[in-house]
């Protein structure tokens, strides 16, 4: 037996409070086949704007992923824990039963893919869970499902929007949330991601709120803003209902003491809250200005013992400009604005291109393209250090930083 030391390093503790604290460990996923899926008759279905350069976009994100662990942040990849974790035979059966569970394959051809798909390694499994299978592609099963459909239909759909992990689970302290995506073309990363959470051993213990069953929340909707501060963006994705779903979780399991619920135009250009605004330090947000002024919120508390009383009373206020609700609810003077942009043009150009979806990876330190070259020359004059990243193929699927990153392990923020 050695008597050396065992210097394997210990897995920093689950979970966040905030957005800036230090980063420890975040999920991502580098892009796979999945990407070689699109074509122009499917992106608009599969949420892409364009077709991207795969191998590109895989040399983009590599060097995302550096300049993480540059920074000592553990980097996990979401395919890798996912083919842990279909090891496992429990997690296997019930994976195949999930993608096999819509209404468009017929019985002969279900029989054959539950087979198909029962025989496969970890690795193949993964990659046909994610990557999808055509009508071409299989070598059994055929009846009167595989005449109809086009070769190129496919039997089971494929996943590219797992490149932003963000969407499907957020940590609010110890607990992960696994969210519910409003997309019919997204509805199963939220389940893998769920069988990740509930079967690896990494996880274990880990409780989960929320769920994929319920009111539709998105992770992009959700801001950390301080430690009992959440703010949930209600528009396109995350619906009023689903904001209340959480609100009432959250305050259940004393999780926060107060979430914002911001309404945002339900269009694509601000899909989520975190393509509005992004906090960058304890009390700095970059925001988009053509909308900063109108963008309203609305405070949510809790009457009475949360945890205690099972019929939870929330209280809500009337709406006020979101900046000074937020202020008030972390308990600060002034939550300081950051502004997209130089003019009410460029401003656009660069939050279309996510110039607001930052991620930060310490308070004053933050992950953003480089291509928002107006935006990150005000984060620098604003003392926020700019880790800037090329994202030309990785942006076609309208996300940046925040989006293609879930923080699993952040330090406590410092006070503001």
């Amino acid at each position: 037996m050695s008597d050396l030391p065992d210097t394997t390093p210990t897995p920093a503790p689950l979970g966040a409070s905030s957005e800036v604290g230090g980063l420890r460990t975040v999920m991502l996923h580098r892009p796979g086949p999945e990407l070689t899926r699109l074509t122009p008759r499917n992106n608009d279905t599969l949420l892409f704007d364009g077709i991207p350069w795969v191998a590109r976009a895989q040399e983009e994100h590599d060097r995302f992923a550096d300049a993480l662990r540059e920074r000592d942040v553990e980097v996990v990849y979401l395919t890798g824990l996912l083919t842990e974790t279909l090891a496992i035979a429990e997690a296997r059966a019930h994976a195949v039963g999930e993608a096999l569970a819509g209404l468009d394959l017929g019985d002969t051809m279900r029989g054959y893919l539950s087979g198909f798909l029962t025989d496969a390694t970890p690795e193949e499994l993964t990659r046909h869970l994610t990557a999808g299978i055509r009508n071409d592609e299989v070598r059994g099963g055929f009846g009167l499902v595989t005449s109809l459909l086009a070769p190129d239909d496919f039997l089971i759909e494929p996943l590219p929007n797992l490149l932003f992990t963000r969407d499907s689970s957020v940590w609010v302290r110890d607990r992960v949330a696994i969210t519910s995506l409003a997309m019919p073309a997204r509805k199963r990363e939220t389940e893998l991601t769920e069988l990740i959470y509930a079967r690896h051993p990494r996880f274990a213990g880990t409780e989960r709120i929320h769920g994929s069953h319920f009111e539709h929340v998105e992770g992009g909707d959700v801001l950390l803003l301080a430690p009992g501060v959440i703010a949930v963006g209600v528009g396109e994705r995350t619906t009023p209902a689903g904001a209340e779903r959480l609100a009432r979780q959250v305050f259940r399991h004393e999780l926060a003491h107060t979430v914002l619920a911001v309404p945002i135009a339900q269009e694509r250009a601000t899909m989520h809250l975190d393509t509005i605004c992004t906090l960058v330090d304890v009390d700095k947000m970059v925001i988009y200005p053509n909308v900063a002024d109108s963008l309203r919120a609305y405070t949510v508390t809790a009457s009475g013992s949360p945890a205690a009383d099972p019929d939870l009373v929330l209280d809500v206020s009337a709406p006020a400009p979101f900046l000074e609700a937020a202020a008030a609810a972390m308990g600060i003077d002034r939550l300081h604005q950051i502004e997209t942009g130089l003019d009410p043009v460029t401003a656009e150009r660069e939050q279309w291109d996510d110039g607001n979806n930052t991620l930060a990876i310490a308070p004053r330190v933050a992950v953003g393209y480089e291509r928002n070259v107006e935006t990150n020359a005000r984060l620098e004059d604003a003392g926020i250090e700019v880790v800037a990243i090329s994202g030309s193929e990785l942006g076609s699927g309208r996300g940046g930083p925040r989006c293609m990153s879930c923080p699993i392990s952040r330090d406590a923020p410092p006070a503001a």
